[in-house]
């Protein structure tokens, strides 16, 4: 009976635990990238993973759901070599539970490689993706944030620098 009325405690202190208050705008920070070092390629001759974490206040992260025809992107990397959009992603469906909607959690997402972006002084590599002797590294950031189902957009984080082998 002792340990029964203990456990019962525990539960009923449990259950009187706020859920978090987070902001209803996503709020993502960078965690992680698994190798920071590729080789130039147009697709996926070489790949990393970027992990980010994110909250987000009302829970409504996701734009896909099952069953249904709607998807729409939500998740952006833009290299800021270029200051062009690189890559997007559809982030799944995530229902809204319960009275608090605060969620939390990470993304991971398989990058795969590009090509080197060659100053107009390397004359040794004539198109894109072409090894040069000249220009043997070029050093490559993503900025990512994402939007939430309800349009809001969320802060913006910066990869670590990408290493990208041109030869």
């Amino acid at each position: 009976m002792k340990y029964f009325f203990s456990a019962l405690v525990v539960l009923l202190f449990g259950a009187c635990i706020n859920p978090p208050d987070y902001p209803i705008e996503p709020q993502i920070k960078y965690v992680s990238m698994s190798r920071n070092t590729l080789v130039q390629g147009q697709g996926p001759e070489d790949t990393t993973y970027i992990t980010i974490s994110f909250t987000d206040g009302d829970g409504d992260i996701g734009h896909f759901k099952e069953g249904s025809d709607e998807q729409e992107v939500d998740l952006f990397l833009t290299d800021l070599r270029t200051g062009a959009q690189a890559e997007h992603f559809i982030i799944p469906f995530v229902p809204e539970l319960g009275a608090g909607n605060g969620i939390s959690g990470e993304i991971t997402m398989r990058l795969l490689t590009t090509c080197c972006i060659f100053p107009p002084w390397v004359t040794d590599a004539a198109l894109p993706c072409e090894a040069s002797q000249q220009y043997p590294v070029d050093t490559l950031q993503y900025e990512i944030y994402l939007i939430d189902r309800a349009g809001h957009e969320s802060n913006r984080i910066t990869t670590e620098p990408i290493y990208l082998l041109c030869q």
